[in-house]
């Protein structure tokens, strides 16, 4: 009879005990996800766009250590697993960015720096070796394929059918890149040489600050600096390099991308253009590949 009664006793601790850790573990992610999100769900919370995941942003916000969401809200709780990591980038950069696409200041440079830096694992900075552009938040415009070597067609340019059916009427550009050609000749392209033009933006590295006293030094510096170009309306990211100079200031835009950087970043020009913020990416190993990056 002792067994009997003394198991269903041992198996009640035990549960008991479970059910405190469970709680605690709760209790932790819960504080972590509030420490570094916390912006971000506020965001969810009172924008319109977000209704789906209001209710569940709300409880994770304001629900008491050690609680847990019953599963009358399970309805919240599946639209809220839709919101992946570009959503919560996306509602970060939206508490920090102007209302407008304008130069951002000193501090605000410095919060959306310090986030990219961190969701992406790498070292963002908006200047560095004292050069810096003149702007890191600008509207961006579609650019056409550069030239990779001597002799390069729009109708030879591609390794890929798909890349072709998508890209083949965007052209190729009049003229050479801020830099020429990537190869001396077709023999002689890398990998590399074909990244560079794929994934490419232009900036007007003519108006970086002190540009014209230092063109030797501010030319090599900016030749295929590698940059972390942004959609802040989308949470979508790429490593880019600079592989062009421009675009003109008349023209009302700030940066240019290639047209595979304009598709993924999903940017377009006329009505629907729109702003991405562009920093650069410290890699002194040259590590960090050209193209799409997720958090």
């Amino acid at each position: 009879m002792f067994w009997k009664f003394g198991k269903p006793k041992k198996q009640h601790v035990d549960f008991v005990g479970l059910k405190e850790k469970w709680e605690l573990k709760h209790k932790t992610l819960q504080q972590d996800l509030l420490k570094k999100h916390q912006g971000a769900l506020e965001w969810f919370v009172t924008t319109p766009k977000q209704l789906a995941a209001t209710s569940l942003a709300t409880m994770l916000l304001f629900v008491l250590p050690g609680g847990s969401i019953a599963a009358t809200h399970s309805t919240q709780a599946q639209a809220f697993t839709h919101l992946d990591a570009k959503s919560f980038l996306q509602a970060d950069l939206y508490k920090l960015l102007p209302p407008s696409v304008e130069p951002l200041s000193s501090d605000q440079e410095q919060q959306i720096t310090t986030l990219l830096s961190r969701d992406f694992h790498m070292t963002i900075s908006a200047e560095e070796n004292g050069i810096r552009l003149n702007r890191n938040y600008g509207y961006i415009g579609a650019e056409q394929h550069l030239a990779r070597f001597p002799g390069d067609m729009i109708d030879t340019h591609f390794d890929f059918p798909k890349d072709a059916g998508l890209f083949y009427n965007t052209g190729m550009a009049p003229g050479l890149g801020a830099w020429g050609y990537f190869a001396s000749s077709e023999a002689a392209m890398t990998p590399e040489d074909n990244l560079r033009e794929k994934w490419y933006i232009a900036v007007p590295t003519f108006l970086a600050p002190g540009y014209y006293d230092h063109v030797q030094e501010y030319s090599t510096f900016f030749k295929y600096k590698k940059m972390l170009v942004v959609n802040p309306n989308n949470g979508k990211a790429v490593v880019a390099d600079i592989a062009d100079s421009g675009p003109s200031e008349w023209t009302g835009k700030q940066a240019g991308g290639s047209p595979e950087v304009m598709h993924y970043l999903e940017r377009y020009d006329g009505a629907q253009k729109g702003g991405v913020l562009y920093f650069f990416i410290h890699d002194p190993t040259d590590s960090i590949p050209l193209g799409p990056i997720n958090i």
